[in-house]
């Protein structure tokens, strides 16, 4: 028995698919850590500190004179720097020049003659020999020291917001038939143009490679203008659930007539003709033959038709609305983020949020993936 030895490309290939999976674990993993770290955390460090204590720069402002008690003779307020468990003061200051300028436990004058002492555990205590006037507390600045924090509320700020549960419904009814009337469309020319033989089929071949490669972007404006003309002329509403089903069935139909075309292409011819000698038509070899051999084929075509659709706002945005009513759940988590980018916080979670359904669609149809997409790349019909 001769010992196998692996060759210098086929290690070569195994270290830049580790590399490759490596590329795109670590950011994915990186927007996971994110999107559970407290919102403060999240804004002062990145995520590969989430296990480590963060320095944060705080301000306060203490209660005014009228929460002022009297002890011992002196006037005296008290107060907590910190609402954050486990975190310790580890400098503080009163002036905006000098956030850090006494250590915890120093006392520091104020300008009026108060006297300022900050505790280690964030506690705080003003005190004056005489009552204090005025309108406003003291400003206070502390240097804390905050230990790690996860939480959920970057979810339950998103889940919670108004509308969410609308948009969902939006995306799943735009995306689902979305997917499903191409395949039907496409897997019926997939078969004319493999397996059945008439003039021009050669061109119609060559036409459907070169719509793949026609952007998206190109195309949007003509598309609309004759759907607009259409939809006049019938009477039909301009944005409805019917106009960007179509519109996604006609993006989606290139790439899924190449893909099923190649497919059925390689399927055995004997089974066809052994059909056809027994007195099965076309429709017959297609719907009992040919469909359920080109699982593999729709399930891959499936899963990418399904992520573009449920992940697309443009095309959302055009042919169905920015209503409340009409927006989708993409359209709906860019709304929360505000128009000067506020709340970016909820980024992380919101990303998470939306590949929930894809994650689940992908790892239903992943095994049919691969088999899909090399299939027909040897043999052709």
């Amino acid at each position: 028995m001769i010992a196998s030895k692996r060759s210098p490309l086929g290690l070569f290939v195994h270290l830049s698919v580790l590399l490759l999976v490596i590329l795109w674990t670590i950011p994915t993993a990186g927007l996971l850590i994110s999107s559970l770290r407290d919102k403060d955390q999240l804004a002062v460090s990145g995520w590969w500190t989430a296990l480590s204590t963060s320095s944060q720069n705080l301000t306060v402002r203490a209660p005014g004179p009228e929460a002022q008690q009297q002890r011992d003779g002196k006037f005296v307020i008290t107060g907590n720097a910190l609402d954050n468990p486990g975190a310790s003061v580890s400098a503080f200051g009163f002036r905006t020049q000098e956030p850090a300028a006494f250590a915890p436990g120093q006392t520091a004058t104020l300008n009026d003659g108060e006297r300022l002492t900050v505790q280690e555990d964030g506690s705080y205590e003003i005190v004056s020999d005489v009552a204090m006037e005025g309108s406003r507390g003291q400003r206070i600045f502390v240097q804390a020291a905050v230990p790690s924090r996860f939480t959920f509320d970057n979810y339950r700020e998103v889940l919670n917001a108004e509308g969410i549960g609308a948009s969902f419904i939006n995306s799943l009814t735009v995306s689902i038939p979305s997917t499903i009337i191409p395949i039907l469309v496409a897997a019926f020319a997939a078969y004319a143009l493999a397996w059945m033989p008439f003039p021009g089929r050669t061109l119609l071949i060559a036409i459907v490679v070169g719509l793949l490669v026609v952007p998206l972007q190109m195309s949007l404006i003509p598309l609309l203008k004759l759907y607009n003309g259409v939809g006049a002329f019938l009477g039909v509403p301009a944005k409805t659930y019917v106009g960007i089903w179509l519109a996604h069935m006609g993006f989606g139909l290139p790439l899924a007539i190449y893909l099923l075309r190649n497919y059925m292409a390689g399927l055995p011819r004997e089974i066809m003709e052994s059909a056809r000698v027994d007195g099965a038509s076309d429709f017959d070899i297609f719907v009992k033959i040919i469909l359920p051999l080109s699982f593999p084929a729709l399930a891959s075509f499936a899963i990418f038709q399904f992520l573009w659709t449920w992940n697309d706002l443009l095309v959302a945005m055009v042919f169905l609305g920015t209503g409340n009513n009409e927006l989708v759940l993409t359209g709906r988590l860019v709304n929360l983020l505000g128009s000067r980018g506020g709340n970016w916080e909820i980024l992380t979670a919101s990303a998470f949020i939306t590949i929930i359904i894809p994650l689940i669609v992908f790892f239903s149809l992943q095994r049919y993936l691969v088999r899909g997409l090399l299939a027909g790349s040897v043999k052709g019909g």
